[in-house]
């Protein structure tokens, strides 16, 4: 049951280097952290512009503009305003447009307002109300322009018209 360790090798530690230890820790301390998400829990409610350099997970509400580099709005979530990220996932609701360069609207998700973006995903069951425009980089281009902004600039166009919906789309996946 019980078995005798043989002895344990001697080892004898190699030679460090002067200012080895201390440059690997002057390394370590430049490197940036690795960041978790902020939360914004269901129970809160922000009215005004919410800013991230990081990660944010929205499931209150918020009544203002949201960037950060990758938000999700969980499906209690709630914004009201414009947001604004690298990527947006979004399971709850948004009043306003997305301007982004990855944008998932995922099944119980509802969006009304126009959104800008590089790629776009909507599940089934997810409800959209809006303008969509592709972009190279969503982040820097202006946001969709109206239908009688396109007719007052191209008359030839036969589809332009003064009417809001003529290039709307409103979509509800099945």
């Amino acid at each position: 049951m019980f078995t005798k360790n043989k002895t344990p090798e001697t080892t004898t530690p190699e030679p460090v280097k002067a200012g080895t230890a201390q440059d690997a820790i002057r390394g370590a301390a430049m490197k940036p952290a690795a960041r978790a998400a902020s939360i914004i829990c269901a129970d809160m409610k922000i009215n005004g512009s919410v800013i991230s350099e990081g990660a944010l997970q929205i499931d209150g509400v918020v009544d203002g503009d949201v960037s950060a580099t990758d938000i999700t709005i969980g499906a209690s979530g709630h914004i009201t305003g414009e947001v604004k990220a690298e990527v947006v996932k979004v399971k709850g609701k948004i009043r306003g447009s997305i301007r982004a360069r990855k944008v998932e609207l995922e099944s119980g998700a509802h969006v009304k307002g126009d959104i800008v973006h590089s790629s776009l995903q909507i599940q089934s069951n997810a409800v959209f109300e809006g303008q969509v425009k592709h972009a190279d980089d969503p982040l820097k281009e202006t946001g969709p322009k109206g239908a009688s902004a396109s007719a007052s600039n191209d008359s030839s166009t036969p589809m332009a018209s003064s009417s809001p919906t003529a290039f709307g789309i409103s979509t509800t996946a099945s």
